[in-house]
């Protein structure tokens, strides 16, 4: 509580965040993409940005200084890190699986069970997790602040030191500017691209009323960011969202994922349990386990080879290359 009435306590009024010395930071969002709610008095800006850029990477956010953000968070796995669970300082394990970032300015909650609200407080959470970074906010700030170039970024965007404010609200201006959205789907959905045949078949069975796949997995964000038991499992080792709600009915449910990206983010599931896309279909064409919180639409589909590729390929292109490789997420 001290920790949360001091980072209200030291907010800048929003007029201050709009010095005209600190450029605005413009998002470039294609036209079926949603507008992202930004909050006011957290304005992207390019210093904000930058500031949140290079504190992403920065190791000294965990207590031994060998885990920063981007240790599980790689940008060429579209910001997820190829493991089962997360790996924290010293190799301890985490709770779940690392999800990718891609487009998280739009999310209304944050975490797999919706248990943050903002980006701007998210980052508290990993910074004091014992299994991941395992540090202490103010004493983070206390040697970040030795740093020029840092304090110099924070000046010219918040008006202030390196802080836990600073920290915070630039993590999430960075975050909210990995957009993905320049997939071969998206250029098809400006008509500067075509899909093959096997793609077009997996857009049709993607959308089908018997897959059902875009009834979770909707809108051009490919998630509809609700909570759901799929039927993983008949006990569940992990509460899911009914850690938050404390309501026996969200046992084992949990947020959909995006789709976008899907190619580079492997293992799925929350726990990383399923390896591949394949398994992925196979477990959702099988129908689930009978979990008495089962979402009533998993009830399992026929789904012969042909169409199990078409799925994949039509996956396949929400692929976003130039979010792998752009170099303004580098260190």
């Amino acid at each position: 509580m001290v920790l949360l009435l001091g980072l209200a306590a030291c907010k800048p009024e929003p007029e201050a965040l709009l010095m005209p010395e600190n450029r605005p930071f413009e998002l470039d969002l294609p036209a079926h993409f949603p507008e992202m709610d930004i909050p006011v008095d957290n304005p992207m800006t390019a210093d904000a940005v930058e500031l949140g850029r290079l504190l992403f990477h920065d190791t000294r956010l965990s207590r031994d200084g060998m885990v920063s953000c981007a240790t599980c968070h790689l940008q060429h796995l579209a910001f997820s890190d190829g493991e089962a669970i997360s790996i924290g300082i010293e190799g301890r394990t985490g709770l779940r699986n690392s999800p990718s970032l891609a487009n998280v300015g739009f999310a209304p909650r944050l975490f797999m069970d919706g248990g943050v609200p903002t980006l701007e407080m998210q980052i508290l959470a990993p910074i004091a997790d014992e299994n991941e970074m395992d540090h202490n906010i103010l004493l983070v700030a206390e040697e970040l602040n030795t740093d020029p170039q840092l304090t110099a970024l924070a000046q010219s965007a918040y008006q202030q030191e390196i802080n836990p404010y600073t920290i915070t609200r630039s993590l999430a201006a960075f975050e909210r500017s990995i957009v993905s959205a320049t997939s071969k789907y998206d250029l098809y959905l400006q008509g500067e691209a075509m899909l093959t045949e096997e793609e077009m078949l997996g857009m049709e069975l993607f959308n089908s009323d018997e897959l059902q796949c875009a009834s979770c997995h909707s809108s051009a964000l490919f998630t509809d960011y609700e909570y759901h038991n799929i039927g993983l499992y008949l006990e569940y080792a992990d509460p899911g969202r009914e850690r938050i709600s404390l309501d026996q009915n969200d046992w084992g449910k949990f947020k959909t994922p995006s789709l976008r990206n899907v190619a580079f983010t492997a293992p799925y599931m929350h726990n990383g349990s399923l390896n591949t896309l394949e398994e992925v279909i196979d477990f959702f064409a099988g129908g689930g386990e009978s979990h008495p919180n089962k979402d009533q639409r998993i009830q399992g589909f026929e789904i012969n080879q042909t169409e199990k590729d078409a799925l994949i390929a039509f996956l396949n292109c929400l692929s976003d290359e130039s979010l792998r490789h752009n170099p303004a997420f580098y260190p």
